[in-house]
């Protein structure tokens, strides 16, 4: 029995029927005509659990998404099944699309990103791997930006090196603007929205898929990969071997999410609030990224933050 038959199996589903390979990050993907089944190493199977977890939040609410059907494990790792959703994701439809249909893309997005942010969410909700990461263990992948959490990122970016002067302008700059967060309300963050997560067709959202990050946070934690993904898309492939969206295209992301969704931009003092969650993931990436080159540039996008202009 092949592999994908034996998670259909597994998963007490039909092993017949055509499905076609996709490749990805950290997983692969065999997509059929009514179901998506997912394999990951041993590691993702933390990511699976936590999205099972997750997506039944979303039942019987406006959030277009995925039904989960099965996760589980096997020899050759983590698996998860859900059902298929009409359509292509963004990244994928984005090119050949008019610009009338990638703004309905986007007003959309905007829509479902309201109904998203309205789930009752369980406090302290928290993938299990950046639990531990935030404990001191390893970052096997994305972390979107836990507000409190940020001290003792500072921490760790001491304790790999930074310039002792310019851990003391960070930490000034952290303490100063944690009453920017004080009242906050946290909501369901998806955490990776970007245009391989975002399934549409037609011009409308059919779903959002891989909530394997999803935290409880701010709703506009959600802006900071969204807007990261706009500015850089050469950073979110959909596969290491292929290329982001050209940058001009998204350029006008921001204003159409914005006006579908006003209430996400119209926080007091988004834009320290961004660079906020901005200066978190870089911290984290100059604390824990293998790569020293990542880690140099993430100490230079620190230090342009602290200093004024921001990145």
């Amino acid at each position: 029995m092949s592999e994908l038959s034996a998670i259909l199996a597994a998963a007490g589903l039909p092993t017949d029927g055509p499905y076609e390979i996709k490749g990805g990050w950290v997983s692969r993907a065999w997509v059929g005509d009514s179901y998506v089944v997912r394999v990951g190493d041993q590691a993702a199977g933390s990511a699976y659990e936590h999205e099972a977890g997750v997506v039944p939040l979303l039942a019987g609410t406006d959030v277009p998404h995925a039904r989960h059907i099965a996760h589980g494990s096997s020899p050759d790792g983590a698996w998860s099944v859900s059902a298929r959703l009409p359509g292509r994701t963004l990244h994928d439809a984005w090119p050949s699309a008019s610009v009338g249909e990638r703004r309905s893309m986007i007003l959309s997005l905007g829509r479902a990103l309201r109904a998203l942010h309205r789930v009752p969410v369980p406090s302290g909700l928290r993938p299990p791997w950046l639990v531990s990461a935030l404990a001191g263990g390893s970052w096997p992948a994305y972390h979107p930006p836990v507000v409190e959490a940020a001290p003792s990122l500072v921490d760790d970016a001491a304790r790999v090196g930074l310039d002792p002067h310019l851990v003391a302008d960070v930490r000034a700059w952290v303490s100063s603007r944690s009453s920017l967060f004080a009242t906050d309300h946290h909501v369901l963050v998806h955490g990776d929205l970007h245009g391989s997560n975002i399934m549409v067709d037609g011009g409308r959202v059919t779903g959002l898929i891989d909530f394997a990050e999803a935290v409880a946070q701010p709703a506009d934690v959600e802006l900071d990969t969204i807007l990261r993904w706009c500015a850089r898309p050469e950073e979110f492939p959909p596969t290491p071997s292929s290329r982001g969206l050209d940058a001009a295209s998204l350029a006008p992301v921001p204003g159409w999410l914005e006006e579908a969704y006003p209430e996400l931009f119209a926080r007091p003092g988004l834009r320290a609030r961004l660079e906020y969650y901005d200066l978190w993931v870089e911290l984290a990436i100059l604390g824990h990224h293998p790569d020293a080159a990542v880690r140099e540039l993430a100490e230079r996008r620190i230090g342009r933050t602290v200093s004024g202009p921001g990145w």
